[in-house]
């Protein structure tokens, strides 16, 4: 049975390698599956939630599909287009709004997290966004969403969301109820400075990340400089509970290198740092310098990279078209 996978990533510039880690790779992997029929969608309508300045929005789009095709996805294979091309998502947002609760966004944990102290000022938009979420999924009968442990909340709302319309509207398996696919393993990649913190391109230091788009020699730096501790590496897993910026870099290691953690520990296990670090930077250039190399030469071609936008979009609009109109004639309109 085919799966049909949907899933997005905001355009909002400098993608890093923990996007690359705990997203990318993984949509990569899903899209080479030839039972899975992949979504990939620029989500420009959720970064708008804060406000962005215009010209830098409309490049951090081609730069987020530029990062897409470069790490790997294949626009033949996959539909890779971004949201606002695509009027159905603002449109089923409106509908599914109006079936969604009040007490359902009130439980949203992100929400309270990004808006803090002062929710007043936050935009309606952040507040109502887990809708329009719901909406990108359910606009092409997603079966399986890869989220992040952060997103599932948002998942399950969208699959409340999908029950109480089939009910309310006396239409069953409408909207079909998406599943949750979960990467356990490197989901959430650490800063290189901090290992308690997620990595970010909103923290001021640029040592704290490797971005998609830098050079051999930056991304060896990065790597060399990253935050260590004093002792050798750790012959087991459970010595890496109190050690979370060895635990970090050793994760990203085996990402990388496609190996479990285990297997990373016992190689180099007793080993210091230094010697690490030196094996961790060249596997890190080797994977992450390519799609570097590419994104940059993607990007001078403005209009290739718009032509596989405008494509991808046409193709999702045809389907996204077809279940709005089906959406209003079970709503009545």
């Amino acid at each position: 049975m085919t799966k049909k996978i949907f899933s997005g990533v905001q355009p909002t510039g400098n993608l890093h390698l923990g996007n690359y880690i705990g997203a990318i790779k993984n949509f990569v992997n899903l899209q080479n599956d030839p039972n899975n029929f992949c979504i990939y969608c620029v989500v420009d309508l959720h970064a708008t939630t804060v406000k962005q300045d215009p010209k830098e929005l409309k490049k951090n789009i081609r730069e987020t599909a530029a990062a897409f095709i470069a790490s790997g996805l294949d626009y033949k294979k996959s539909i890779i287009f971004n949201q606002s091309s695509v009027p159905a998502h603002a449109e089923g947002s409106w509908i599914l709004s109006c079936v969604a609760r009040m007490g359902w966004l009130n439980r949203m944990t992100q929400f309270k997290e990004k808006a803090g102290k002062d929710k007043e000022k936050a935009s309606v938009g952040l507040y109502i966004y887990p809708i329009l979420m719901a909406a990108d999924i359910l606009l092409y009968d997603a079966t399986h969403v890869p989220v992040g442990e952060d997103q599932k909340q948002h998942l399950e709302l969208s699959r409340d969301i999908a029950n109480k319309f089939n009910l309310d509207f006396n239409a069953p398996n409408f909207l079909i109820a998406p599943e949750p696919l979960i990467q356990k393993k490197f989901a959430r990649i650490m800063s290189l400075k901090d290992g308690n913190k997620k990595m970010s391109k909103s923290d001021p230091s640029e040592l704290s990340r490797v971005n998609l788009n830098d050079s051999s020699d930056e991304i060896y730096n990065k790597i060399k400089k990253a935050k260590t501790d004093s002792e050798p590496l750790p012959d087991n897993e459970k010595n890496l509970s109190s050690r979370p910026e060895a635990e970090n870099l050793l994760g990203i290691y085996s990402s990388l290198s496609d190996q479990s953690l285990i297997d990373t520990i016992n190689e180099f296990s007793g080993k210091n740092f230094s010697e690490f670090k030196d094996k961790l930077a060249n596997l890190v250039v080797d994977k992450i310098s390519p799609i570097s190399l590419e994104i940059n030469k993607i990007l001078k071609d403005e209009n290739f990279i718009d032509k596989i936008l405008i494509e991808g979009s046409q193709k999702a609009n045809k389907i996204a078209t077809e279940k709005i109109k089906n959406l209003k004639k079970i709503v009545g309109f």
